[in-house]
């Protein structure tokens, strides 16, 4: 059987819409957004319905002889169709509209490979790519049912096909060996910051919600922000010192869209770990977008099948162009449910952080310190939380400090200046419960 002579490179597309009752309504807004994401320059959008896809061509065969007119009309060199299609499908497709077809899974990908900065990134990428070029390798290619010849490899020998086969599997291992080394640092780097006690927080959410915007603001860093899909990519870690909680570590990782690949989501395991063992999850939404509530469900789901169990706080960014007002919505008290920002901005930043730290540590609340000089080590950790809301000495020489922070930090505050002794225990214990209660440390050692 012959197959066509592949057309090399080319950037000028065709997309294919197909609404599809038994399967998922499709956005077909954010397919362009993703086709031109990926640098292709958009000729047509065709658009059709059916009942059930066809096994053979996904399409009807009128269908496809329009795209293929079309095709020829435009001297398209690529069919981009918003869903996943099999390895048959894709090659039928290709014999009728003589250039090449990719699905959702293959734009996708290619979206990925432009924008992987970093090593991990590349390979995650990269075998990706190889798992969903496995199953393709026979489409349009002649010359891969040749048989080796030649004196000394002449019979049955090895066909390229195998031999292509082969070789990927043996890069697949590769990368699959070296994406375990990089889980393995990021398991060994998550396991000393849970032993130094330095809680996590994840930035996840759908793609283009503003998350690295967000992420730069918090976190005052450069990381590349755009207002295009998967702007980023790859993961980014920073150790920040927060008011109130101290050090932390804010991750920013990879943004989510409907219908993500499987084997996306498979290869990106090691990144999306960071989302597993995350302390709390931000959860950033456009809450200008018409598709919302569509655009969270998407997220969720992903969430839910990589078995993020984790605390989750939903950010509503972009009120600037909502037209909402800066705030935080409670499901109780001091347990934030909601946040409304702008991260574009600068609106509700100081309300976000107030609800990080809740969520992190409790109800926030005010006491009163009183402490000898020899204590100023504890006066200096007070100071980069920036909790002291003011402070005074006594006739006595005494420091008095009213700080703003939550019972289980003081404590933990307390515990690593060796502080809390036998009979403070039990006023300290009061004074979780009752805001302003005096607490006075001692120069006792117990």
């Amino acid at each position: 059987m012959e197959y066509f002579d592949r057309y090399q490179g080319g950037e000028r597309a065709i997309l294919v819409s197909v609404t599809v009752q038994m399967l998922e309504d499709l956005d077909t807004e954010e397919f362009r957004l993703l086709a031109k994401s990926a640098g292709a320059e958009v000729l047509e959008h065709v658009t059709a319905q059916r009942i059930k896809p066809d096994p053979k061509l996904f399409i009807g065969s009128g269908k496809a002889e329009e795209i293929a007119e079309l095709v020829q009309a435009h001297e398209a060199e690529l069919v981009i169709f918003d869903h996943a299609l099999s390895p048959a499908q894709e090659r039928n497709l290709e014999k009728i509209v003589q250039c090449r077809v990719i699905d959702r899974t293959g734009l996708i990908l290619d979206i990925f490979a432009q924008r992987a900065r970093t090593h991990e990134g590349k390979l995650q990428v990269e075998l990706a790519q190889l798992e969903h070029l496995s199953t393709r390798l026979v489409r349009g290619w002649t010359h891969l049912e040749r048989q080796k010849g030649g004196i000394g490899l002449r019979g049955p020998g090895e066909s390229q096909l195998e031999t292509d086969r082969r070789l990927l599997r043996i890069r697949m291992g590769q990368l699959k060996d070296k994406l375990a080394k990089v889980k393995q640092t990021r398991t060994q780097g998550r396991a000393a910051r849970q032993k130094a006690d330095i809680p996590t927080v994840s930035l996840v959410g759908y793609t283009n919600a503003g998350k690295s915007t967000l992420f730069n603001l918090l976190a005052d860093s450069d990381v590349y922000a755009a207002d295009q899909l998967f702007a980023t990519l790859d993961p980014t870690l920073r150790r920040l010192n927060w008011e109130g909680i101290g050090a932390l570590v804010l991750a920013d990782t990879v943004g989510f869209v409907r219908n993500l690949p499987h084997s996306l989501v498979d290869s990106f395991k090691a990144t999306l770990e960071e989302t597993l063992e995350a302390t709390l999850l931000l959860h950033v939404i456009d809450s200008s977008s018409p598709d919302c509530m569509e655009q969270i469900d998407a997220v969720e789901s992903v969430l839910k099948e990589i078995g993020a169990d984790v605390a989750t706080l939903r950010v509503y960014n972009k009120i600037d162009q909502s037209g909402e007002e800066a705030k935080i919505i409670y499901a109780a008290p001091h347990q934030p449910d909601r946040v409304y920002v702008s991260a574009h901005a600068g609106l509700g930043i100081d309300l976000l952080r107030q609800a990080v730290q809740e969520c992190l540590l409790g109800q926030i609340q005010n006491f009163e310190l009183k402490l000898k000089p020899i204590y100023g080590k504890l006066r200096t950790q007070l100071y980069s939380l920036n909790v002291i809301q003011s402070e005074q000495y006594d006739d006595e020489g005494n420091l008095l400090l009213t700080i703003r922070i939550a019972p289980h930090k003081l404590e933990q505050l307390l515990r690593q200046q060796h502080l809390p002794l036998r009979d403070i225990l039990g006023q300290a214990a009061k004074m979780f419960e009752r805001p302003l209660e005096a607490f006075e440390i001692k120069d006792e050692i117990s």
